[in-house]
């Protein structure tokens, strides 16, 4: 699962890194509004964590711009204000939940795996798509046609994870390279290619009729035979 974090403040923004990386979380790290507000609008990532006070543009204006250009992705907003129209403006402006500094590292990691559940509408631990299911937690491939199944490598995961949450969407290589390699990352847009071809393999071994279609010049979109 890939999060955006911004925050300014360089020792909780290094202590959150280290915790969530930890908590084997992909993190992306931005200190500035105008940073963080543009990888948001990539729409890469599965939960961002967001600092109320940040240079550039504050963590409230963000949520808005976010919500108005019709990303969903489930934002936690972090803040020293403790008060309850500070809450409630948070709120708002758009964001999922609200976690007043300083906070205990168990109730941080609660909140984000319940907002996580919430991401991959997942409450079973199972994504689907035509005749194939991806298990979230074994990170295993099956047909249900046939029964047949097959383990994934992780980014063979992360590949498929994603074409099923924007289903009928059409992802570009960017996005991709982006989601699976992350921001900082030199991975070339060939590696997409790559692990592309080792995922189809995985769907043709257990025989399903959904598949990888790439449309020429923009990116990648999951198919099903029958549809």
């Amino acid at each position: 699962m890939r999060l955006l974090l911004v925050e300014d403040e360089k020792r909780m923004a290094q202590a959150l890194y280290e915790l969530l990386r930890l908590e084997k979380y992909q993190v992306d790290h931005f200190a500035d509004g105008v940073d963080g507000l543009e990888a948001a609008k990539s729409g890469v990532y599965d939960i961002i964590i967001l600092d109320v006070m940040l240079p550039g543009m504050d963590g409230c204006k963000i949520a808005r711009v976010i919500r108005q250009t019709g990303i969903r992705t489930p934002i936690l907003m972090l803040t020293a204000k403790a008060q309850l129209d500070d809450k409630v403006t948070g709120l708002d402006s758009g964001a999922d939940d609200y976690l007043t500094k300083p906070f205990m590292t168990r109730e941080l990691l609660a909140r984000l795996r319940a907002l996580g559940r919430r991401s991959i509408d997942a409450p079973d631990g199972t994504l689907s798509y035509g005749d194939i299911v991806l298990n979230t937690n074994t990170c295993t491939l099956s047909c249900v046609t046939n029964g047949q199944r097959v383990r994934l490598s992780e980014k063979e995961y992360r590949i498929l994870e994603y074409l099923i949450a924007n289903q009928r969407q059409i992802l570009t290589r960017e996005q991709l390279a982006v989601r699976i390699w992350g921001l900082e990352s030199d991975a070339e847009y060939n590696n997409v290619e790559v692990y592309m071809s080792f995922t189809r393999r995985k769907l043709a071994f257990v025989e399903a009729r959904t598949e990888i279609k790439a449309v020429r010049g923009v990116g990648y979109e999951l198919r099903c035979g029958n549809v």
